[in-house]
């Protein structure tokens, strides 16, 4: 665990990078071979303002990394933070608990909020209204959304008490689990559902963005499926029955396109329709 740690305090920007376009590259071909959903649509033109999202993180992310690295450094050297307050524990129950605990603030406390903020529900719908939800959709974030992602896991920081080779564990998981989740692809039935008894499954996750309320508002999770468990907010639905977008952004056109999507946080604003079904597991 202390190689690890080693490792992950000083990863070097090539490394993180070859996770990020290895696993793009990896799952673009597993859904051609495993796919969920067979879409009637051009991949790579689809693609195109995905893409454009996910160089804009990256480069927000990147421009605000000293932040986090001053942070985590303060909080090592002031024993600052749960799991510095907590009771002596072997050194790999105190790397699970920062990555868990991050996971919460970093990624289902930041996703619960902004589904129940209005002006940060409609930064978030930009990840929402894709139609064709795959391995390109993952880091489809807004600009604005961006930097209040990583308004919470500087927070999540502060609180927690990670130093930065658990911040870098985190976001690297964070990474591949986002992947996996917004990837169409098939995976076996059981399979998905012990997953998801422990960590976000792509059923799971797929829920999460079915057009129509209550679904929408459920499955935040990123990493852990604890955190929806224990809160109240994991819901079920077969996924043959998953409807990608939202239901008040229904043109699927307008939703490709880089310009519509940077100024979709400032559109008239209409209220969901609730789905009278819902199967709560």
């Amino acid at each position: 665990m202390e190689a690890i740690l080693t490792y992950f305090e000083t990863i070097p920007s090539l490394h993180r990078s070859l996770i990020l376009v290895g696993g793009i590259t990896l799952f673009w071909i597993l859904e051609g071979a495993l796919p969920l959903f067979r879409f009637k649509y051009h991949k790579w033109k689809h693609a195109v303002p995905n893409i454009f999202f996910t160089l804009t993180t990256i480069v927000i992310n990147f421009a605000l990394a000293f932040l986090l690295l001053m942070s985590a450094d303060w909080v090592r050297d002031n024993n600052f933070g749960i799991i510095n307050w907590l009771p002596e524990m072997p050194l790999w129950l105190y790397v699970i608990l920062g990555v868990m605990l991050l996971d919460f603030f970093g990624a289902y406390l930041a996703h619960y909020t902004e589904h129940k903020i209005k002006p940060l529900w409609m930064v978030h719908l930009v990840h929402h209204t894709d139609h064709n939800v795959d391995i390109t959709t993952g880091n489809r974030h807004h600009p604005l959304e961006s930097l209040v992602r990583f308004i919470f896991t500087l927070v999540g920081v502060f609180i927690v008490g990670t130093p930065i080779a658990i911040v870098m564990i985190y976001q690297s998981l964070s990474v591949v689990f986002t992947q996996l989740t917004h990837a169409n692809i098939r995976m076996p039935r059981k399979l998905d559902k012990i997953m998801s008894y422990i960590f976000v499954s792509p059923d799971m996750h797929k829920i999460h963005h079915h057009y129509v309320l209550p679904y929408t508002d459920s499955n935040y999770g990123n990493i852990f499926s604890i955190w929806d468990r224990l809160f109240g907010t994991y819901m079920n639905l077969d996924r043959e029955k998953v409807v990608y977008g939202v239901d008040v952004f229904p043109d699927e056109v307008a939703n490709g396109k880089i310009g519509n999507l940077l100024t979709q946080p400032f559109q008239k604003y209409q209220r969901p329709t609730i789905n009278a079904e819902k199967s709560i597991d």
